[in-house]
């Protein structure tokens, strides 16, 4: 009898429902105790340097966001208010017990100011902050700033040897390359072939300039004064498949009388 009675379907359900009560008011406890002000979060520590954020701001979203207490604070909404704040890259919040909130942050690195009005980081990601630091400039397509980044890296050191400087490098929508150099002179690389372009000039540039001195040095002989520095030229068009245009500022020519 007490095996039929365990077995009618009528008590599986009445069994089903009590365990089922007993696990909502099991919850409903648990939800209950770690709501308690017992477990309040108290306090937040940054535990990893920062340069360009302060403290106090990340002090100021965390506790914004940090609603609840330690255990139902919503970590994704801290770390996603967190990641909103212009310098930051990447943001880790963790709880520590009983009562700490731990922000551990990521930086962006600035490279280079692009485009109009933002900076792009060493990983060719495009963020928008406020810097006073000198940059260089880089500009293109908005879906080309990784390419950008990569064509500056190899130019910038392709030119090191000459002790040059690129500050400013462009892609045109056509996908044209010029960069103008600290120095103020612009290279015309064009579409097409950019690194063996620059690679030629990089080649011949130190005997063009080589040239200028032999003059300049025998005219400061004469008069007692020191070598004038080597004229640089304005611009340098390396679009041509056997050579290249120079253009030099008011005329002057970059080589010796004789080689004109």
């Amino acid at each position: 009898m007490t095996n039929e009675l365990a077995a009618h379907p009528l008590t599986q359900v009445a069994r089903v429902l009590t365990w089922g009560a007993l696990g909502l008011l099991g919850y409903g406890a648990v939800s209950w105790v770690v709501a308690q002000p017992w477990f309040a979060l108290r306090s937040i520590e940054v535990k990893t340097p920062v340069a360009h954020v302060t403290e106090a701001q990340i002090r100021l979203v965390a506790e914004r966001q940090a609603r609840g207490t330690f255990f139902t604070v919503d970590l994704e909404g801290v770390r996603n208010s967190l990641e909103k704040l212009p310098w930051v890259r990447e943001a880790r919040v963790e709880r520590r017990w009983p009562d700490t909130l731990v922000v551990s942050l990521t930086e962006h690195v600035p490279l280079a100011r692009w485009n109009d009005n933002a900076l792009i980081n060493q990983a060719g990601e495009v963020f928008v902050a406020a810097v006073s630091i000198q940059l260089p400039r880089l500009s293109g397509p908005e879906d080309s700033s990784a390419e950008v980044v990569a064509a500056y890296r190899r130019h910038q050191a392709a030119l090191a040897p000459l002790g040059m400087t690129i500050d400013e490098l462009r892609l045109s929508p056509r996908r044209a390359w010029r960069l103008r150099l600290a120095n103020g002179m612009q290279l015309v690389l064009g579409r097409e072939q950019d690194d063996a372009r620059l690679a030629r000039f990089i080649a011949v540039y130190p005997r063009l300039l080589g040239a200028q001195p032999a003059t300049q040095g025998l005219a400061a002989a004469a008069s007692g004064a020191a070598p004038s520095a080597p004229i640089t030229p304005t611009t340098v068009d390396l679009r041509y498949p056997d050579g290249f245009a120079v253009r030099m500022p008011d005329g002057a020519s970059p080589f010796k009388p004789s080689e004109t």
